[in-house]
């Protein structure tokens, strides 16, 4: 990796969001009115990338859709929140992935998730080259888990730190977590990897540089979050981030900028717990709008954060 590498890749997923709204969710075999459909772009990868991009981060995105108009929702959104996404794959016969969601009246929903042409995504997809200036990579769950693990060792073996969201949860083989150089995780995953009581971070510390993963960030909602880092000194290893209060509107696309707004940071030289800090900030200013990526414009006043953090 050039000492001048700053770029945040990401590889992963791009969904359609399909939500409707409806009074209350209908019983088996039950037929009910709904709000009219609205279409967002979505899934946990290209979310990160363009809360990266809007950061102010030179961002690229690698995944896959379909060569369908979803396909091209994604793409050109992508595009236009600043992200290099001319290495997004188009399938052809293969749908874009999509998530169908239901949203009752008190604000509760379901979802059923597609994958279509994620689903699609392997390993001998991976560029040579995607890793070229790249200063960080991101990874969540939502792509074929070979692929995902394919990526992290090509990322660390050009010298890339991998930051890997264990999100959606799933057991991880432990060749992937020896390749995760920061691996970011809420309060019930954490307990889920490392088997040990919420809170005892100086243990979940111990057993996750057992498991080859010597820095983590753990985020604790309406609490902060935790940093904790086994090359620090004695006294700092185990670091707590303070919460950032806001008037939260829909969090859901708060989890999808904090990793972002990490990753951002940590491409631009940050510590991790400056890193951390910022991207608390972020997740809470995400908080205050609607949906995902229609929430993220307003990071951009965190844009100069960001490059501070490095410095």
């Amino acid at each position: 990796m050039s000492s001048a590498a700053s770029r945040v890749v990401v590889v992963g997923s791009l969904n359609a969001d399909l939500t409707v709204r409806t009074e209350r969710f209908p019983q088996p075999g039950e037929t009910l009115a709904g709000s009219e459909l609205v279409i967002v772009p979505g899934g946990k990868s290209a979310n990160q990338a363009a809360a990266a991009a809007v950061l102010g981060a030179d961002v690229v995105l690698f995944g896959a859709v379909g060569a369908d108009p979803h396909g091209e929702l994604l793409v050109q959104a992508a595009t236009t929140a600043g992200v290099d996404a001319s290495r997004v794959l188009r399938r052809s016969g293969t749908a874009t992935g999509t998530a169908m969601i239901v949203v009752d009246a008190a604000g509760e929903n379901t979802i059923i998730v597609s994958p279509g042409a994620n689903g699609t995504l392997a390993p001998s997809d991976l560029p040579a080259d995607l890793f070229e200036a790249a200063a960080v990579l991101c990874l969540s769950l939502e792509v074929p888990l070979p692929t995902v693990q394919a990526a992290a060792r090509q990322a660390r073996a050009a010298g890339v730190p991998v930051l890997l969201n264990l999100s959606p949860y799933r057991d991880v083989p432990a060749e992937l977590l020896a390749d995760t150089g920061v691996l970011l995780v809420n309060r019930h995953e954490a307990a889920q990897v490392t088997g040990l009581p919420d809170a005892d971070w100086p243990g979940t510390l111990e057993v996750l540089t057992r498991l080859g993963v010597r820095r983590a960030v753990v985020t604790l909602g309406a609490d902060g979050a935790v940093v904790l880092d086994a090359d620090a000194d004695a006294g700092s290893r185990v670091r707590s981030v303070p919460p950032v209060p806001v008037t939260a509107v829909d969090t859901t696309g708060c989890g999808d900028a904090f990793t972002a707004a990490l990753g951002a940071c940590l491409a631009a030289g940050a510590d991790l717990h400056a890193a951390a800090a910022v991207a608390a900030r972020a997740g809470a200013l995400a908080a205050t709008g609607h949906g995902a990526q229609s929430s993220y414009p307003p990071l951009g006043d965190l844009a100069d954060d960001v490059r501070r953090s490095g410095r």
